[in-house]
């Protein structure tokens, strides 16, 4: 079931942002915006700005920005439905019916169920950990690790007796179908039919989404078992790589330290927790995954690394890092002495001394370099070249710019490479890779080093701010034209959003440039900034937005026929005559659209 678009669309329209936002934020009329100190990062000077007119919000400063469900879904940790509910109670407007998705609700009518099932299995294990005689191995195993009973009922550990099918008569008992149960991932279905209950004799550990509901589970072994862990296979309620162990209890201490700690397993969270470690999150024993680095981007864009420091650990960490600077995470790594996970050195050295090491967690690429140094010598080439090539990626996958170089130029001086040629060599080789291979990057590296001009940018301004513009003038952009400029991505947004029928809004436009961060950037100017030459009235809009166009299109055929002139040379040189004259039919043919172009000695101003 689903909210209809209509009603969606009407509540944007009548949802006023600045009402809507000043019941979080104190706001202060600036000219025609209304300006704060941004309530999702820190800072003294406002740079958090909303546009009533453009029904937009923006930071400046932490770049978050979109319309007033974004900034709700964000503010409240929301979904998109529960940020409809809470603006359309804010407006006053009253709820529609939900629209019937058949597949949808059948999907979300699984969910339910096997999230019901892991609520029922749940709490029958919790009872025979703390009670039955059979689960004293798992609470003399928890004594052992020093697990308090408080942090057990804050984690809700449990046990899994021994059993093939005592699990699976207790859900029958509670009402399940056997079809439901089959569905659960609670038992392991036998080629030949029937089943057998999947967590036998275990430790269980109860994984919850971000409600605290149980979704999926680990179980550790007591014994002398060769599977340690087994967990829950993919569910309706649970995909891998999409959760983040213990974020149910530490999200709201994350985002108030703005920072996580990022470690593996169970009690690697649990144990730092139970000290006093309360931004904390475990990546489930598996490979850190880009939506789970977005999920914990919500509420944070710091993270600490502190996974094992045996060889696999540092791997994984390794591997995470990439994933969360491509998110643009800063990054740091904490490596514990003598390989020792967080459970064992915090139990061993305590909670102080753990937290003094952590305050000296080391910048990412320090860590990678120190890797790729160690068991090499720099005084021989070849090792030298796979320390070099160990560390590139690493520079890669920073978003920032400045950051990237500076990385760059740390990783050079730690690695001994002195010959600048090959620095700018190595420089360049970082930045072509870094690129995306998508159309639009591709366009980007053609863009590189493109001033923008004052021309593109009052022309995307108009066009941002007038739907009539956009229909008259934006058919005659010859792709040529825009791709050449510095804010092509927009212009190619803008020309996609009209052609498909959409709405040019902030979100519609930015959702189709993220590969371009210069662009992304400047979007929230062009909808709020005031350009030179751009007075009110639709006749001066129209004169302005000719005089824009026509001045690309002549710094185009400029450029165009610069060219031209040079490969015309290098074509008579070559003695490729055919192509030579190609070219000087194509120069003609621009020399006359630039004296078009030109303004003529009577004609009126403002005219062509």
């Amino acid at each position: 079931m689903r909210y209809p678009q209509t009603f969606i669309d009407d509540l944007r329209r009548q949802a006023d942002i600045v009402r809507v936002i000043q019941d979080y934020v104190q706001l202060k009329k600036k000219g025609a915006n209304w300006m704060a100190c941004c309530p999702f990062h820190k800072e003294k000077t406002p740079s958090f700005s909303v546009s009533p007119t453009k029904d937009i919000f923006y930071c400046f400063g932490c770049h978050k920005g979109g319309s007033v469900f974004n900034f709700v879904m964000e503010i409240e940790r929301v979904g998109f439905p529960e940020a409809i509910k809470i603006v359309a109670d804010k407006v006053g407007m009253p709820l529609p019916k939900m629209v019937d998705d058949s597949r949808f609700e059948s999907r979300r009518q699984e969910a339910d169920d096997v999230i019901q099932l892991n609520s029922w299995a749940l709490q029958w294990w919790e009872q025979q950990l703390e009670s039955s005689a059979e689960a004293r191995i798992a609470r003399d195993y928890l004594t052992a690790r020093e697990i308090s009973t408080e942090t057990q009922k804050n984690f809700r550990l449990g046990y899994s007796p021994d059993s093939w099918d005592a699990l699976s008569l207790h859900l029958r008992q509670k009402g399940a179908t056997q079809a439901q149960i089959d569905r659960s991932g609670l038992v392991v279905l036998k080629e030949g039919g029937g089943s057998y209950d999947r967590f036998r004799g275990r430790l269980m550990f109860p994984i919850l989404d971000i409600q605290g509901r149980p979704i999926a589970f680990g179980g550790r072994t007591l014994r002398n078992e060769d599977a340690k862990y087994i967990n829950s296979p993919e569910t309706a309620a649970y995909v891998k790589g999409r959760n983040l162990y213990g974020l149910n209890l530490t999200r709201d201490e994350i985002r108030r330290q703005e920072f996580a700690i990022l470690v593996e397993g169970f009690l690697d969270l649990i144990v730092p927790f139970q000290a006093g470690v309360k931004n904390i999150v475990a990546s489930l024993g598996t490979a850190l995954t880009p939506d789970q680095v977005k999920l914990l981007s919500r509420f944070a864009r710091k993270v600490v690394v502190n996974y094992d420091g045996d060889r696999a650990g540092v791997q994984a960490a390794k591997k995470s890092i990439e994933i969360l600077l491509a998110e643009d995470i800063d990054v740091k790594v904490l490596v514990l002495p003598e390989n020792s996970d967080p459970d064992e050195f915090i139990r061993k050295f305590g909670v102080t001394e753990y937290q003094r090491r952590r305050a000296k967690a080391l910048p990412h690429i320090q860590f990678v370099i120190d890797h790729a140094l160690r068991d090499r010598s720099l005084h021989r080439p070849a090792e030298k070249a796979e320390a070099v090539e160990e560390v590139l990626p690493y520079i890669r996958a920073v978003q920032d710019h400045v950051q990237k170089r500076e990385y760059f130029d740390m990783a050079m001086n730690a690695l001994h490479v002195t010959d600048l040629t090959l620095q700018r060599e190595l420089w360049q080789t970082i930045r072509r890779s870094a690129i995306d291979q998508t159309g639009v990057a591709r366009r980007a590296v053609r863009r590189s080093g493109v001033k923008r001009t004052m021309a593109e940018t009052r022309l995307l301004h108009l066009l941002l701010s007038n739907e009539e513009l956009r229909k008259d003038y934006l058919p005659r952009l010859e792709v040529a034209v825009y791709e050449s400029l510095a804010t092509g991505a927009i212009f190619e947004a803008l020309i996609d959003v009209e052609r498909s029928g959409g709405e040019a809004n902030f979100e519609s436009v930015r959702d189709r440039i993220q590969e371009d961060e210069s662009a992304v950037e400047l979007l929230p100017v062009l909808f709020m900034g005031d350009f030179p030459g751009v007075v009110d009235g639709d006749a001066d809009a129209r004169i302005a937005a000719e005089r824009d166009i026509e001045a690309l299109n002549k710094m185009w055929i400029d450029g165009r026929i610069a060219q031209l002139v040079v490969d015309i040379k290098a074509a008579d040189t070559g003695g490729d005559a055919n192509l030579r004259d190609q070219l000087v039919l194509e120069q003609f043919d621009l020399e006359r659209r630039r004296k078009a172009l030109m303004p003529r000695p009577d004609a009126p101003v403002g005219t062509n």
